[in-house]
This record gives C-alpha cells, structure tokens and sequence, in this order.
C-alpha cells in the first residue's frame, strides 16, 4: 500500500472537519510525525498517526498555538527495521522540514537511530508514543527523549505473571532481533524464571525472512507447549504464527504489544489463533482516559483503543503544551517546558482542554496535563509510568480483557 493511501480519508478527516480556519491565513509551527508507513507494524500506524492528528486538530480549532500559529505535522518513513531509513527520516524532518519537535519513532530501534543521527545533533525534542525497548532509558539524550508508554521491563515482569496466573510454568521464547524484542524478551526471561516459571529456550529470529522452519524447529525440541513470539504482526511475528500452526509442535501462542494487530487476526484467522494471550500497553480509569474516548468516538472509523493511538494523542497534546509554556516555537528549552506542563501542581488539563490550557498559560499559571494514557509524570530518563492490559480475540478481533498489575 502506497503512502498516500495510508494516510486515509480518517487522517483527512480529522484534520479537515476539526480544523475549520484557513490554514493559509497563519503561519506555521511544524511538528513532525515519525512513524512506520512501511514494514512490520504498517497495518498498526495509520491509528497511531490518527491519534496525534485528533490532538494537532484539537489545538487548530481551539485558538491555535501561540498568537494563531497553526500546527503542521509532516510526515516521514522509518520502515521500523531500517536504522539508515530511520536516520534519514529524521534528518528529513529535523533539517528539511525544520520541525520544532517530533512525535515519535514508533518501533524502537528506529527511535534510538532518528535520535542518535538527527533529533539530539538537531536539539530536537521527540516523544515517542510506541517505543518501549528498555534501552531507551539509558540513551544519551541530552534530556531529549521521551515516551508516553511504559518501559518493556515493566512490560516483561507483567506479561510474567500473566502467565503464572493462569498456570503455565514454561515457555519458549523466540525475539525478533532488535532492540524491542531483546529488551521485551530479557525482562520476560528474568521475572517468569524469577517466579518459578522455566524458560525452556529464548532465541532470536531476523526479521523479513519467508521461512523461520529452522528457528521453530529448534524451540519445539524442548518440549515447550507455549511459544511467546516478541515481533511484529506484520513481519516475522506473522510468519513465525502462520508455520507454527502449520507445525502443530505448540498448543498456546503469546505476544507482545507489536503483535496485537487485527490485521494478524485476517492473515491467520480468529481460529487458529483460539486462544492466544497478548499484552500491550493501555490506559487507566482516569478522567483523562474517558475524555480522549469521548472525544474520539466523534471521528468517524477510529478506535481510541487502537494500540498506541492514545499515547500518540498525548505525544502531541503534550508538544502543543510544551510550546505553549514556552511561549515560542523554537527548539531551545523543550524538554525543560515538556516536564513542566506534564508534573504537577498545577490545574488538571484533560484531552480537548486547549482553550483552557492556553488562557491559563497565558495568565501565568501552571497546569498538570492528565492524558488519555494515563498521567506523564517522566521520569529522569524521560520514561513514564503505566498500564499494560490483557488482550484475547474475540468475534475476529483483538479486545481488552483488563488491566494487569
């Protein structure tokens, strides 16, 4: 699918119905978006961009940044397994199209190489709603580098007692060989072995290859019933799945947040996949989490509960926010602006709240913004807390099942 097409009438929908002024009339403030067209992860990204452009909509139609600056979000292609792809996107849009700031990457390893190449050189600040590899954490950022969703070591130690829970005491693990699938892999490894649990096998996979014949063959010599696959659900995780069930050699599938895609469910059918245990980062009971959904049950086709749609919207709104505490559209000081708007005190600025954010900057006050993901009080390292939830197939799609402690 080409680009253009991806993009889709909800994108356009978004930005056209909420955005009632002339864009022409303003000048301009660019934040960019930095996502995965392309690749392994390409049916999860359109919500993920839909959800950053609900909140640039939200800003547009609410007064705008600034004195009337309207926000832009250009877009460019990591591919999500590409390092040389991910750093020329970010260069794109770090020295082509002059961003401000950047949501994003997406997958992890993207991330850290738009950064390392262009986002940190550039003084740029970039939030990403979808990297969770624990490697992040200790990048050397200069404090410009941050995550609306939590960490895989808190991802790993849930999904570990997940599994407990409901009576499996061993597992063979196969990781796509990236930063997110190491990461998401040792932090399951040390809290399932941790809490009794055998790992009979933990072993890597390169992503793109058409037959993963091999790599099965070695972790169903175990023994090992259930096989926890840490990819991608348009990638290997997809193939890895498909010869598997062809295989017989496992009765139960577990996956990670990079696999919870309906798309997985048209390729491999809800049967085959009877059963299956996943995990993703969610959001909470919050008054933030019920205002996003309300908000977005307004635009036509998208899902609030899209995986990282509601970290993306925070992303931005968070962004705007930091512009506006600024009270300049330069990249100097973000970071610093981004933690203020985020951590309290200050009055409770929820999802669609730009008008009163924006009256009470302008008077001087602070503000605490409570997201549709959850409250973003980063961290050091710019890492959040957050919810992760269970997932199970339900009439053909991925649901909710509830949230994990």
């Amino acid at each position: 699918m080409k680009l253009n097409a991806r993009k889709s009438l909800l994108s356009l929908t978004i930005v056209g119905t909420l955005c009632s002024v002339s864009m022409a009339s303003f000048s301009e403030v660019k934040v960019g978006f930095l996502g995965a067209f392309t690749g392994p992860i390409e049916s999860l990204t359109p919500p993920i961009l839909s959800g950053a452009q609900l909140a640039m909509s939200h800003i547009n139609s609410q007064g705008s940044l600034l004195d009337g600056q309207v926000m832009v979000m250009p877009t460019a292609d990591t591919t999500c397994v590409d390092a040389s792809a991910a750093s020329n996107a970010g260069d794109r849009l770090v020295n082509s199209e002059k961003v401000v700031a950047v949501v994003g990457g997406l997958c992890s390893g993207a991330t850290i190489a738009a950064a390392n190449n262009a986002g940190i050189p550039g003084n740029v600040l970039m939030v990403s709603p979808a990297s969770t590899s624990p490697a992040l954490t200790d990048l050397k950022d200069n404090d410009l580098v941050f995550r609306t969703a939590p960490s895989d070591a808190y991802q790993g130690e849930v999904m570990a007692r997940l599994l407990k829970s409901k009576g499996i005491d061993e597992v063979a693990i196969t990781y796509v060989n990236n930063d997110y699938g190491k990461g998401f892999a040792d932090a399951l490894a040390k809290a399932f072995e941790k809490l009794g649990g055998s790992v009979a096998a933990k072993e890597a996979h390169e992503d793109g290859k058409a037959d993963y014949r091999a790599e099965l063959g070695s972790l169903a010599s175990t023994g090992a019933q259930n096989l926890v696959v840490l990819a991608y659900a348009d990638g290997s995780g997809q193939t890895i799945l498909r010869q598997a069930i062809e295989s017989g050699d496992f009765s139960l599938f577990v996956g990670g947040d990079g696999m919870v895609g309906n798309a997985l469910i048209s390729a491999l059918g809800a049967d085959a996949l009877k059963g299956m245990i996943a995990t993703k980062p969610g959001t909470p009971d919050a008054p933030g989490t019920a205002a996003f959904s309300k908000l977005a049950s307004t635009v036509v086709g998208f899902d609030p509960k899209a995986v990282f749609a509601a970290q993306a919207y925070d992303a931005a709104f968070l962004i705007g926010l930091a512009i506006e505490e600024k009270g300049s559209a330069d990249r100097e000081g973000m970071s610093e602006a981004l933690r203020k708007v985020a951590t309290a005190p200050g009055e409770i600025i929820l999802p669609g709240e730009w008008a009163k954010a924006k009256k009470l900057l302008d008077e001087g006050k602070d503000i605490n913004y409570q997201g549709a993901a959850g409250n973003h009080e980063f961290d050091a390292n710019g890492d959040v807390p957050g919810v992760i939830v269970e997932m199970g197939i339900k009439n053909g799609k991925f649901v909710e099942l509830g949230q994990l402690k």
